[in-house]
């Protein structure tokens, strides 16, 4: 996540963003950017009525008595996500959008060492991935908002690399997404498919992206394939 709060703030049609740094090699259970619907404005008001938040990045059901015995729920197969008893109420009721640069993805070719990919829209920019969110009571009182990233099947320009990716959701559909009074799950269920293969691009990065110790922007830096491997 390299945008700055300005683009956030932009795209998303957000009131008002408090500053974050850039973010080079996000984690699962750390803290992740979601933007959900807010209040509805009143008729005719210019406002925007989306505001954005931090959630952990592993959603918890709101009935999971122990999180620890659960696995941790960081992506949803976006096409049984709606009857599944982990994510079918957030699909019903809290649908979010996940602003992101990119995502990292590794090849993984037999007993060879993974390769590292940097997936991003083609020549860079900002993307919406589509996700859920869920506040978790925890047993002392306090709550906690997690969350997980929708998954469907990789178009032609991933499918070399992985056979999944994140649901992308196009800025034009953005309020038919969050707008869960209006819509049930099966409302949105078209938004829920790969995007064209002309949309994103793999860039090889090195495996520093490997350790969640490594933070820095050169984790982005790419590098050259060896003979025989090219890049998708």
């Amino acid at each position: 996540m390299t945008a700055t709060p300005e683009e956030v703030e932009a795209l998303f049609a957000l009131l008002e963003l408090e500053g974050f740094p850039a973010r080079y090699n996000i984690a699962p259970t750390q803290p992740i950017l979601m933007v959900v619907a807010g209040p509805r404005p009143d008729p005719g008001s210019n406002l925007p009525d989306r505001r954005a938040l931090l959630v952990r990045w592993g959603l918890v059901p709101g009935w999971a008595k122990d999180p620890k015995d659960l696995p941790l729920l960081i992506n949803a197969r976006s096409e049984t996500a709606a009857e599944k008893p982990a994510f079918r109420a957030a699909m019903r009721h809290r649908r979010t959008l996940v602003p992101a640069s990119g995502f990292y993805e590794w090849k993984r070719d037999g007993s060879k060492k993974s390769q590292p990919f940097f997936i991003r829209p083609r020549g860079g920019g900002l993307m919406a991935f589509g996700g859920v969110m869920e506040t978790y009571a925890e047993p002392g009182g306090s709550e906690i908002d997690t969350g997980a990233i929708l998954t469907t099947a990789a178009n032609s320009a991933v499918a070399a690399i992985h056979d999944r990716m994140p649901v992308i959701i196009r800025p034009e559909d953005f309020s038919r997404w969050l707008d869960c009074r209006a819509s049930e799950p099966r409302d949105v269920a078209d938004l829920l498919a790969p995007v064209p293969p002309d949309y994103l691009e793999a860039i090889p990065i090195s495996d520093k992206v490997n350790k969640v110790a490594n933070v820095g922007p050169d984790i982005l830096e790419p590098v050259t394939l060896p003979a025989g491997n090219p890049a998708p």
